[in-house]
């Protein structure tokens, strides 16, 4: 059994002052369990007074999961939620049947200058619980499960990995994991979800026989147990779980099992902030603008 299905080398995206290397969804890998989005965002430096500024957007049917391993970001939602994200921790939003939310740079990173350098994810919903009411949760670093084997330090972030079960709370089988191997390191992947993939972020890995470039991801032929192992010290992102319950429409920043969901969701947006979204579509505390619904 070959243990590396498919490779996937990501495609570069400018989101407006920095561009991010996307990997999900690929032409012909849309998912990886309920993952169907996954953006490495940088390594960017900023000068003193710059920094991100992804304005109010909207989301539905996902959650968004960020993670960081350098900067920070200021996120604010249209809960009223105001948390500060920085390295290791978690902030797992669930969009259900709509949410709207910024991303901004600290100001006294932004005031200094900072680097940037994370991953940005999305997980698909199931089908019958898309619609459910939006909520965020943050999950400090110091909170989630830390495991040290074979010269590899594991963190879980989402799901269950490795006999530990992360505090964060997922709605179908997630598996996510962020692994810092050291020089030499290696990291044994049991198939104990059905759809898995390894994303190399700043190094390359070997996996069993088979090299695995930097900022490529390697999606591990199901019921294979694979071998991680680096040569130089390097980081890597495990993702994966339960295949989708049902196709996915994407389009923007919204994810729905149908067209009617998806043609809500933009027929709303379009009429823009006001009495008739009830809340549904109301924009963060403190924000006055947002990102209009695209022409296409």
């Amino acid at each position: 059994m070959t243990a590396i299905e498919q490779i996937i080398a990501p495609r570069r995206r400018d989101l407006g002052g920095f561009e991010v290397s996307r990997v999900l969804p690929f032409m012909n890998r849309r998912s990886v369990g309920p993952f169907v989005f996954f953006d490495h965002m940088g390594p960017v430096d900023f000068a003193p007074g710059k920094g991100i500024d992804v304005r109010p957007h909207p989301h539905i049917g996902l959650a968004t999961v960020t993670f960081l391993f350098d900067g920070a970001f200021m996120h604010r939602d249209s809960l009223g939620t105001v948390q500060k994200i920085v390295p290791g921790d978690v902030n797992w939003m669930t969009a259900g049947r709509a949410i709207v939310h910024s991303e901004r740079s600290p100001d006294d990173l932004r005031a200094t200058g900072h680097k940037v350098h994370g991953i940005q994810s999305w997980v698909a919903l199931p089908k019958d619980r898309e619609e459910i009411a939006p909520s965020f949760a943050h999950h400090p670093a110091a909170s989630l499960p830390r495991i040290e084997r074979g010269g590899a330090a594991l963190r879980v972030i989402a799901g269950s990995a490795f006999g530990v079960i992360s505090p964060v709370q997922v709605l179908t089988d997630t598996l996510y994991v962020a692994a810092d191997l050291e020089a030499g390191g290696t990291v044994t992947l049991e198939p104990t979800h059905a759809e898995r993939a390894i994303y190399a972020v700043d190094a390359p890995l070997r996996i069993d026989d088979n090299d695995l470039p930097a900022m490529q991801m390697a999606v591990i032929t199901p019921g294979a147990t694979v071998t991680i192992s680096a040569r130089d010290k390097a980081r890597c992102m495990i993702l994966g779980g339960a295949p989708l319950d049902a196709p996915r429409l994407m389009w923007w920043n919204f994810v729905a099992s149908s067209e009617d969901l998806m043609d809500r969701a933009k027929a709303e947006w379009r009429a823009g902030p006001g009495e008739q979204w009830q809340g549904t579509f109301g924009l963060p505390p403190g924000e006055r603008e947002f990102i209009p619904l695209p022409e296409s």
